[in-house]
């Protein structure tokens, strides 16, 4: 291995693909046991690594150099080897401060909270500290190591002006988990989470609906691994690089989310889009029915809609965990609000908007199966339809343009965000 990066787990590991858009190296994911790291570190077989956990700190003595940032913060993410000699540094320290920047994120003069105690947190409040925070706290549920305790934030901290998680709690495929509490907080300006996986983590999703300046961790990856690649070659990544890979990868993760009454075309656009955008297509009653095996119409005269709607949540919690799809969901899904959330941690949530009297009704749909319950259905879930969606989309065309419409605002969307 000439280039890649170590660590004891990295099956869901982005960096392989980031670095292959920002250099013309070939870069490998090298998972390596406890065990196994003295003697590979003692070969140094490699031009340059990423490190990432739990190996951050335990390579330090394995290096004749560490630049100043990595000896403050304590942990080294990045390994030049140079005539035998290994040379760290830490770029996670420039990739979450990039972020900060990116995310107009005000720390000056503030209260931040960062939430872990690991090399991340330590990261988080070295950068804190650089972007002149007044005050720093690193939270842990021990309070061990220089933090304090959750509920000392809880009762002691409750003006805080800005928050950083740095735990894990929220990763993929724990989706749906949040750190902290924030309606505990009036005073948060910012949310920053350097969880990537999902997009958006449920305590981003929240933040956001309380109208707080929030954002995920995704940047930091690619701005970090921008930062590494200078050192691995000596090169020069630009500012306007690093956002356009960021861009790209976001827009090929990013899932497209479906909502709407039935008969509105979901599926049918659903199907042309995941084939016109090279995303994997998910439609949640049909995964609904594969595991009841019996048509949706049915399960309903048997077991009745709240069971359905059990159900329903629990396909969507699976599938929202899921990225590079667009997803199509029954017409209900809008009933409960947790399964918008999830579906946002990694989703862009589209409403279809098809007026009420273009709206097909079928035997196969208990609850819009005539016209009656059709439109009874429409008037109870339109204000719930255009609450949930990031985009609405007035779908008075024909299928082809309403798919044009439906990438174009993605495309769009996910350019700036």
């Amino acid at each position: 291995m000439e280039y890649g990066c170590i660590g004891e787990k990295l099956s869901h590991s982005f960096s392989k693909i980031i670095h292959a858009r920002l250099a013309d190296y070939n870069y490998e994911l090298c998972e390596i046991p406890l065990k196994g790291l003295d003697g590979f570190m003692k070969k140094a077989d490699f031009k340059a690594i990423n490190v990432t956990i739990p190996y951050k700190q335990a390579v330090i003595p394995y290096l004749y150099y560490i630049s100043d940032t990595a000896k403050k913060i304590g942990a080294v993410n990045t390994v030049v080897n140079k005539n035998g000699k290994l040379y760290g540094y830490n770029t996670d320290f420039s990739g979450l401060h990039a972020l900060l920047v990116r995310q107009r994120a005000d720390l000056k003069g503030g209260k931040v909270l960062i939430l872990g105690s690991g090399g991340t947190s330590k990261t988080a409040a070295a950068v804190a500290e650089d972007l002149g925070a007044k005050e720093i706290y690193r939270v842990s549920r021990s309070g061990s190591d220089g933090a304090i305790t959750y509920d000392e934030a809880y009762k002691k901290h409750g003006d805080a002006t800005a928050i950083i998680n740095t735990t894990p709690c929220g990763m993929y495929p724990n989706i749906g988990a949040s750190a902290i509490d924030l309606s505990r907080f009036e005073n948060v300006k910012s949310v920053t989470d350097a969880v990537y996986n999902p997009l958006s983590s449920a305590l981003v999703i929240s933040a956001r609906e309380r109208g707080i300046n929030a954002t995920g961790g995704f940047y930091m990856l690619v701005s970090q691994a921008a930062y590494a690649v200078e050192k691995f070659t000596g090169g020069n990544i630009s500012a306007d690089k690093t956002e356009e890979v960021y861009r790209e990868i976001l827009r090929d993760k990013k899932n497209i989310v479906l909502i709407g009454m039935p008969g509105c075309g979901k599926t049918t656009i659903g199907k042309i889009l995941a084939g016109e955008l090279n995303k994997n297509f998910t439609d949640t009653d049909d995964e609904i029915i594969k595991r009841i095996n019996m048509p949706i119409a049915d399960y309903f005269v048997k077991n009745g809609e709240e069971s359905f709607r059990r159900l329903e949540s629990e396909v969507i919690k699976e599938i929202s965990a899921c990225q590079s799809s667009v997803i199509a969901t029954g017409g209900g899904a809008v009933l409960n609000p947790d399964n918008i959330r999830l579906l946002k941690e990694n989703g862009t949530v589209i409403f279809i908007d098809r007026p009420l009297e273009k709206l097909v009704t079928t035997a196969d749909r208990p609850l819009s199966s005539n016209k009656e319950l059709l439109e009874k259905r429409f008037k109870e879930r339109y204000g719930l339809y255009c609450a949930a969606a990031d985009v609405k989309i007035d779908a008075v065309n024909e299928i082809e343009q309403n798919v044009k419409n439906i990438e174009e605002v993605f495309l769009n969307e996910n350019s700036c965000n």
